[in-house]
């Protein structure tokens, strides 16, 4: 492996002399033979800070996935073992524990390795891997939580009707849906990126394989990729984003006819962790994809990044299931059993 700090130093003079023939209309011999050389893996930089900051962030982290695959773990064998918990509701949280396994799994273990070495090497074929199964995680996250919002209006605007709405033969159908749409959308959207050339450089300024950084090395013309993505945020963003906002401007206008304070907080109660959860989400989605960078990701859409890739599965238990009465329950009955 390459010294990171040799590498570094190279694409720094690099980027100096592709200025230079920018500005001078010149095309340097050693561009020439760069643009002949296809690139078969990428160099991930992380975070660039001193030994004992790397390795509290490695212990930190490694805690955290822990701590997150163990709880989103225990939701999923709760709803599917305890009868109080076969409802809609939580079987949806189940598949978003699905997804917040899938997530941290997919990024952790390698930024765990480019802690350790203050950078690392990642083969192209692993590289897009890495995307596929990020784009994955993300877009279902996405559907899940949208539907989970049309699932709280449907029981507070439309309580009467709620079981004969919300089947399990609808839901069941919803959930491999938006896990079908996933997995083909992200398939196709790798195969466009495999039919671009990369020819150089190669050090992608960030922590795993994202979006944006690897178009931004892209030697070919990178409009089918850009049509993809706003294709992608149309299906994945924009009209989920929609939908939870109708839903939830319906569930303020019941809630606001609800004479009874008793009920109306018990109304909001149902509402207030998936919107927290929907902001903490979308909030750091935009400003991960909207931040003005130039180039390469920004010091601030690494931290961002780290937070709604790790830390955000972490949360996402937390504030759905274990503030929550059913989940307690199931977990005290559960431990009954077992001692």
């Amino acid at each position: 492996m390459c010294n990171p700090k040799y590498i570094l130093v190279n694409y720094n003079i690099k980027s100096n002399l592709r200025k230079f023939e920018t500005k001078h209309h010149l095309l340097l011999p050693w561009m020439q033979e760069d643009n002949q050389t296809s690139v078969d893996e990428f160099f991930l930089l992380g975070f660039q800070m001193n030994q004992n900051l790397s390795f509290f962030l490695f212990f930190l982290l490694l805690i955290v996935y822990n701590v997150t695959i163990c709880g989103n773990l225990l939701i999923i064998t709760l709803v599917s073992t305890s009868k109080n918990l076969q409802t809609p509701m939580y079987f949806f949280i189940s598949q978003l524990s699905v997804s917040d396994i899938l997530l941290p799994t997919d990024i952790v273990p390698n930024l765990l390795y480019i802690l350790l070495n203050n950078g690392a090497t990642i083969t192209f074929f692993n590289c897009m891997a890495q995307l596929y199964f990020f784009c994955i995680a993300e877009s279902s996250e996405c559907l899940l939580l949208t539907v989970m919002s049309y699932d709280r209006y449907v029981a507070i605007c439309k309580p009467l009707h709620y079981i004969s709405i919300m089947t399990d033969t609808l839901c069941l159908k919803l959930v491999i849906t938006f896990w079908l749409l996933c997995f083909s959308f992200s398939f196709t959207y790798i195969l466009i990126i495999l039919g671009l050339e990369f020819c150089g450089p190669n050090i992608i300024d960030h922590l795993f394989c994202d979006l944006v950084p690897i178009q931004d090395l892209a030697c070919s013309d990178t409009f089918p990729i850009k049509l993809s993505i706003n294709l992608l945020s149309i299906t994945f963003m924009v009209f989920p984003s929609i939908v939870i906002v109708i839903s939830y401007v319906k569930i303020v206008h019941a809630m606001l006819k609800i004479s009874s304070s008793i009920s109306r907080h018990k109304a909001f109660s149902t509402c207030s962790s998936h919107l927290t959860v929907v902001s903490i989400f979308y909030f750091t989605i935009f400003i991960v994809y909207n931040l003005p960078t130039k180039g390469q990701a920004s010091d601030v859409n690494k931290i961002l990044s780290l937070f709604y890739t790790v830390f955000t599965p972490l949360i996402n238990p937390i504030i759905y299931s274990f503030r929550n009465k059913d989940i307690k329950k199931a977990i005290q009955e559960t431990l009954k059993k077992c001692f």
